[in-house]
């Protein structure tokens, strides 16, 4: 009788491993697409990005075929939490906040906070104290509004649904500075024509984002999360990650 039930036992398990196999073979990435070069939309209606670039290879490397849906930005861990893709694969800041809803994986890449101004900006003392009475734009939920809203309670603080209203504003002289991801500011500074109106000012603000990024799951799914985490490990082992990196950055942001 104890035999039989152990070979029962070990066919529940095996049963209960192929399923989960079975499952791993298909996988839902949910990113923003308003958030370039990291997540955006072609003209003919293709997410494109370095996020969707590194999510294709980790999928390639997990030998599982990956659909993408877009989300916006404020339901993103709802979605996610109500299982309307897997992971969420979107720029999205690891933070303590966000690690009580979600598991993350490794970060696949850091990037500091910098402030943005119009060229002919008069702002230099870019504290607390020196921006007060100021306007500063940034995207709403992320971890550079956050920071804002911490440390510079009287400056005021405007949020928008996606970064490049945030950029527009400032273009068209509705902001005094933009404060959001360095690698973010730096596309729209250096490869738009409304970007020419500005420029970086300041040094990096390394305290916007000091976990780095992460692909978030659902904290039950630690059998994906462990999969995405040695798929970016070899990644980076193997030279895809940086053939992607140099593809949108002259440096590199891992």
């Amino acid at each position: 009788m104890k035999t039989l039930r152990i070979i029962a036992a070990a066919a529940i398990l095996a049963l209960g491993a192929s399923a989960a196999h079975a499952e791993m073979k298909k996988v839902r990435i949910g990113t923003e697409g308003a958030y370039p070069p990291f997540n955006s939309v072609s003209t003919s209606g293709e997410l494109v990005g370095f996020d969707i670039d590194i999510a294709k290879a980790l999928c390639a490397k997990m030998k599982v075929e990956c659909t993408f849906v877009a989300q916006d930005w404020d339901g993103i861990i709802p979605a996610l939490l109500a299982k309307k893709f897997d992971a969420i694969v979107a720029s999205m800041s690891i933070t303590e906040e966000r690690k009580q809803k979600v598991a993350f994986t490794v970060p696949y890449y850091s990037t500091p906070g910098n402030f943005i101004a119009p060229k002919d900006t008069k702002l230099t003392d870019l504290s607390p104290a020196g921006l007060k009475g100021k306007t500063i734009g940034t995207q709403s939920s992320t971890t550079a509004s956050v920071y804002l809203e911490e440390k510079y309670k009287d400056s005021d603080i405007k949020l928008y649904p996606t970064q490049d209203e945030a950029n527009a504003d400032l273009a068209n002289g509705r902001l005094d500075t933009i404060l959001a991801d360095k690698f973010v500011l730096y596309e729209w500074l250096e490869k738009t024509d409304a970007g020419k109106c500005c420029k970086f000012i300041g040094a990096d603000i390394k305290d916007v984002n000091p976990e780095g990024t992460g692909i978030a799951v659902r904290k039950e799914d630690n059998e994906l999360r462990e999969a995405l985490n040695k798929a970016i490990k070899e990644i980076v082992a193997d030279g895809t990650y940086k053939k992607i990196n140099e593809k949108y950055f002259p440096f590199n942001i891992y």
